[in-house]
């Protein structure tokens, strides 16, 4: 996920933060505030019940994580956004009952969180203790029971695909219809929010039933782009480094500016990852992406080896390596092509030109 920055690694799995978790963050502390502005400790609960209910979500991920990785399923990150979290995987489950395991580990954390939190709520005398326990508690619950919504691509609707998959047979099929019912879970809360906000039945708050639209409407954007990203990790699955590297990328002088590289490789030939050389030697890669990170006026006068990423830095891919596998490793370096090498050759380039131009062939 882009604008995202880095906190800390938990067994190998990076935990990122979107910027629009400030923004909820900030929304939730304020809710657990109002209407006592003036009292400071309110602010200081409301914090710490923001922070902790938060490490919530990310103990819910790292379940996810943790089944997923004892069934085969590599996690690369977690990022944590506007509606919770999500967990970043290399590749699809392979098996209905991975699947199934997988889907189900992250509410059943939040129940476990949502029951301790409940016994300190109900064992502490009253005081800021006890408020913190009680949010925390209907917090974890409300999260465990709206994540098993039979809606893909929430935990209840990868339950779903899990059970049509294991009774089918077919994961494609199984993955549309999931995605169906997760589109019309929701418009379901988008017209139900719309109906909250503007009548307003029992004096209901006109916020709530915008949040609710705005959160229909995110699960029925995300539903379908979950559908394609599967749609595409099942074009993808098998298929190697050796398969789809390109071998006839522009090679380009190092002392060659990139006001040049614009206008004479990228604009001529329509490729977007280039070959830099320092002699008759490959030493690095260019590609779009580090383009646009330089300031238009700056072109004009700074040479590609200047912009280029050397060889000796990227993370070369063997020919072998699956390509999910390789997407991932870009995603996560943020460069356009990675080199592939054997003993010590470069072979060829994976650029997501490549990968994007197999998938347009497949559709």
């Amino acid at each position: 996920m882009k604008r995202s920055i880095n906190l800390v690694s938990i067994s190998g799995i990076q935990l990122r933060v979107h910027f629009s978790w400030f923004f909820i963050f900030a929304l939730s502390t304020i809710l657990l505030v109002y209407p006592d502005w003036t009292r400071g400790d309110y602010w200081v609960i409301g914090i710490i019940t923001s922070l902790l209910f938060f490490a919530s979500v990310v103990a819910h991920e790292l379940a996810h994580s943790f089944v997923g990785r004892s069934n085969g399923v590599p996690i690369q990150s977690i990022t944590l956004f506007m509606f919770g979290g999500v967990a970043q995987m290399t590749r699809e489950v392979s098996r209905p009952g991975a699947e199934m395991k997988m889907a189900l580990a992250g509410p059943g954390c939040s129940l476990v969180l949502g029951g301790l939190f409940a016994v300190v709520w109900l064992t502490v005398p009253i005081g800021p203790v006890a408020m913190i326990g009680q949010w925390l508690a209907i917090m974890n619950l409300g999260l465990a029971v709206f994540n098993m919504i039979p809606g893909f691509p929430l935990d209840g609707g990868r339950v779903f695909r899990a059970i049509l998959w294991r009774i089918t047979g077919n994961y494609g099929r199984s993955t549309r219809t999931a995605t169906r019912v997760g589109q019309g879970v929701g418009y379901l809360f988008l017209g139900g929010g719309l109906v909250l906000a503007f009548w307003r039945p029992l004096h209901m708050d006109w916020f709530n039933g915008l949040w609710l639209a705005f959160i229909g409407w995110f699960l029925a954007t995300t539903a379908r782009a979950s559908y394609q990203q599967s749609s595409w990790a099942a074009s993808l699955q098998n298929i190697t480094a050796e398969q789809l590297m390109a071998q006839d990328l522009p090679i380009v002088p190092g002392n060659t500016t990139v006001a040049q590289v614009v206008s004479e490789y990228a604009l001529l030939t329509g490729h977007h990852c280039f070959i830099v050389t320092i002699g008759d030697t490959p030493a690095g890669l260019l590609g779009l992406a580090s383009i646009k990170s330089l300031p238009q006026h700056r072109w004009p006068q700074t040479p590609a080896r200047e912009l280029m990423t050397p060889l000796h830095r990227l993370p070369v891919v063997p020919p072998t390596q699956d390509v999910l596998a390789i997407m991932a490793q870009m995603a996560q370096e943020n460069v356009d092509c990675l080199p592939v090498v054997s003993h010590g050759q470069l072979l060829g380039v994976v650029t997501r030109e490549t990968v994007a131009q197999f998938l347009h062939r497949g559709q």
